[in-house]
């Protein structure tokens, strides 16, 4: 997409703090969007995502290109009061303000809040933190895999009776950025009605904790404790992987009455839509073993591109399960831009990532760079450019550790 592409959020300026997953997350989000995001590093401590991620080239990791991506990079000690003073100067000129420190580390620095808010009265103050930043737990530290753990969600993950194994993904950090810059959206627009800035909080706990379905009222009425029920949804039939004659696996989700009419059908059984076993969803939720078998047993006698084409022209929910490899050729996450080209500075050629979500419209969000080379690339643009410091002056700053 062209780079000079307006986004919904063009104009708005973000400053991101912290570093590793759920507050860059939320930060990447508004940068998709069109938002300027000026992302924070101490001067002598780069953001660990630089050396992140499974593959090297030439010395380079490449999560830094999904999180960092649309960002203007600065360095800038928040433990030294001039570093505080220019802090506070770009709050001034800046709309929102994204950090996943510990709770009461701006506190700490003098840059809370009502400081903030002196300053700008619209400021708009994310912050995302393993608790929240109230109640009994506030102050500690939090990782995704804790949250994911404390919240409920990964006892829900794996097989009956084997250890609740982690989510392969830090998912919990996810969870929690795509709430923080929700919060941020919403309160942008209701900034708009009253002038006034305020503090937006997500909790890695809490995100993990709103995705759960009827967990909470599912136990509270019926004390019932949802447990791992391994590759399908205890009492929800049919929906389960069913393997193929060549040995791969294909999802088969069939659960809605209607729907399982249409499967008996095309898998010319249609005998089975009028077993009482098997007429409604509640029956079938009570037999789901001897459902499965009897798909299991279809399926296995047919290869997997001749079972979805089956399926899907019956209008019944199939899907193969890819890996990475089928994913970045998936004709329709391609046609949708959902494969994207990132220009990565640091080895001169184009590295695959995730487009951007959603889509709008009218005003579609872009991926206008890849992520900064280097802490402070942007340092002479923000300091010289934005907040009008002499050459002199950011030099005497560089030199005294402060940027």
């Amino acid at each position: 997409m062209d780079s000079a592409t307006t986004g919904a959020l063009d104009g708005i300026r973000v400053l991101e703090i912290g570093t590793l997953i759920s507050g860059p997350f939320a930060g990447r989000l508004l940068g998709d969007m069109g938002a300027e995001v000026i992302k924070l590093e101490p001067p002598d401590a780069p953001d660990p995502l630089r050396t992140w991620g499974q593959a090297e080239l030439d010395g380079h990791h490449f999560f830094w290109t999904v999180h960092a991506r649309n960002k203007k990079a600065i360095t800038l000690n928040l433990r030294e009061e001039p570093g505080r003073e220019l802090f506070l100067e770009l709050a001034e000129r800046s709309d929102i303000i994204v950090e996943n420190l510990r709770p009461g580390t701006l506190e700490r620095w003098g840059l809370g809040y009502e400081v903030l808010r002196q300053r700008n009265r619209g400021i708009i103050l994310v912050r995302v933190s393993g608790y929240g930043q109230t109640g009994p737990e506030a102050g500690k530290a939090g990782y995704a895999s804790v949250a994911e753990a404390a919240s409920g969600l990964r006892h829900m993950n794996g097989f009956p009776g084997g250890p609740p194994p982690r989510l392969a993904l830090s998912l919990g950090d996810s969870l929690a950025g795509m709430f923080a810059a929700q919060g941020a959206l919403a309160a942008l627009y209701r900034r708009t009605v009253t002038g006034e800035g305020q503090i937006v909080d997500a909790a890695l706990t809490e995100a993990c904790l709103a995705v759960q379905e009827s967990t909470i009222p599912d136990y509270d009425v019926g004390g019932v404790v949802r447990g791992p029920s391994g590759t399908r949804l205890e009492g929800i039939a049919p929906s389960n992987i069913y393997q193929s004659a060549d040995g791969s696996w294909v999802v088969i989700a069939a659960n809605q009455d209607t729907v399982f009419r249409r499967l008996c059908a095309a898998m010319d059984r249609p005998e089975l839509a009028t077993d009482e076993r098997f007429a409604d969803h509640l029956a079938r939720g009570r037999n789901q073993d001897e459902l499965d078998a009897i798909i299991g047993d279809w399926a296995q006698r047919r290869q997997p591109g001749e079972i979805i084409a089956t399926l899907s022209a019956a209008g019944v929910i199939s899907g193969p399960i890819n890996t990475v490899a089928e994913v970045v050729t998936d004709p329709q996450l391609n046609a949708r831009g959902m494969i994207a080209d990132h220009y990565d500075e640091r080895i001169q050629r184009n590295v695959k990532g995730p487009g951007v979500i959603p889509v709008l419209s009218a005003t579609p969000g872009s991926i206008r760079s890849a992520g900064s080379v280097r802490p402070g690339q942007h340092n002479d643009e923000i300091y010289s450019g934005l907040l009008g410091k002499s050459e002199t002056e950011v030099e005497k700053l560089r030199s005294r550790g402060i940027v």
